[in-house]
């Protein structure tokens, strides 16, 4: 059956040759980039032929549910490619905004196209998971721990895959015999049928695969969503904020801190004394933290002592220790005199 988009208007047929030898072109393509403008201007041409091929078959309800497929003629029979072809052009746009869009209708449109070939009895195949109900009712499964892989549906995946790689190079074979006599017209109706029939059932191992790569880019897709849409929980309780230390010079005593503040008018300085009683305030270091483990604390000076005076008690004390020591030196010197008689050891004037 044949149909016109109007007067003057592309035929069905036109359109569907339109969109095939331009997805063909861009499967054969040596284009660096998909992302070239050469490349996208002819996946929207390709998609703009199908997409009004489409319309013109359901305008024209070529496929029925209700029919069988020997009721369809051989002519018609390639226009049941059109999904197919839909979805195969969908993916190759690049809008990283819209992938996941794209991803969707891509696989609605394989979606349709395999329960257009499995109404009309095209091919032994199941739809993929989550198609429908009724699909997955039927699907076998083995009752499996959570988080476990169902090993059943593993090895049943494989076999599958190995089965279609199998009917693939097969369904090559058979389509690369019956091609050159089918576009060069003479081909008999037998054979033109079996043709379309062939890149039909190919389609539909195609379809499978894309389906399947189509779920796990998806499931990818959503994670990723989900992650930037969580809101970021607690990360434990926070960090008390340290109070920020000023600098300053450290120095021994009174005096060196208005040396050294002097010359840095605008550094403070603080005695060893100061920062001591600063840090004790502030309860960092103990009463006992100068002295050693189990030793009694250290004495501090009375109340209302200078610094000064505080010097002047340190200097008195070293003199007189100084003054002890000197007075011990002197009596063992006197002592050893006594006891030795002068020129003592001395060899070196020995005849």
């Amino acid at each position: 059956m044949m149909a016109e988009a109007g007067a003057g208007g592309p035929r069905l047929a036109e359109l569907l040759a339109l969109g095939r030898r331009l997805w063909e072109e861009l499967e054969a393509s040596t284009e660096p980039s998909s992302g070239a403008p050469a490349v996208q201007d002819k996946v929207r041409q390709g998609l703009d032929a199908l997409q009004r091929a489409t319309a013109m078959v359901t305008q024209l309800e070529l496929f029925s549910e209700n029919e069988e497929l020997e009721e369809v003629a051989s002519a018609d029979l390639k226009f049941m490619l059109l999904p197919a072809l839909l979805g195969a052009l969908t993916l190759k746009q690049v809008d990283l905004s819209r992938r996941r869009e794209h991803l969707e209708s891509a696989r609605e449109h394989f979606l349709h196209f395999l329960k257009l070939c499995r109404n009309y009895g095209l091919g032994s195949f199941q739809l993929p998971p989550g198609s429908s109900g009724e699909e997955e009712a039927r699907s076998p499964s083995a009752p499996r721990e959570p988080g476990q892989p169902n090993l059943v549906a593993m090895a049943m995946s494989r076999s599958a895959k190995i089965e279609r790689y199998k009917q693939k190079k097969e369904l090559e074979n058979k389509l690369a015999s019956l091609s050159s006599s089918v576009e060069s017209g003479t081909a008999d109706e037998d054979q033109i049928r079996e043709f379309y029939i062939l890149q039909i059932q190919k389609w539909i191992g195609t379809s499978l695969e894309e389906i399947e790569s189509i779920d796990q880019e998806l499931v990818i897709l959503k994670s990723r969503d989900a992650a930037k849409q969580a809101p970021s929980g607690p990360r434990g309780p926070p960090r008390p904020a340290r109070t920020p230390v000023k600098p300053f010079i450290l120095t021994r005593d009174a005096a060196q801190a208005r040396v050294f503040g002097a010359g840095y008018p605008g550094l403070p300085t603080m005695t060893v004394d100061d920062w001591y009683e600063q840090r004790r305030k502030q309860g960092i270091v103990s009463q006992q933290a100068f002295g050693e483990p189990g030793s009694p604390p250290c004495p501090s000076p009375p109340a209302g002592t200078s610094d000064e005076e505080m010097q002047k008690q340190q200097k008195e004390k070293e003199e007189e220790e100084d003054d002890e020591e000197a007075l011990r030196k002197a009596r063992d010197w006197d002592d050893w005199k006594d006891t030795h008689p002068r020129g003592y050891g001395n060899r070196h004037n020995m005849g």
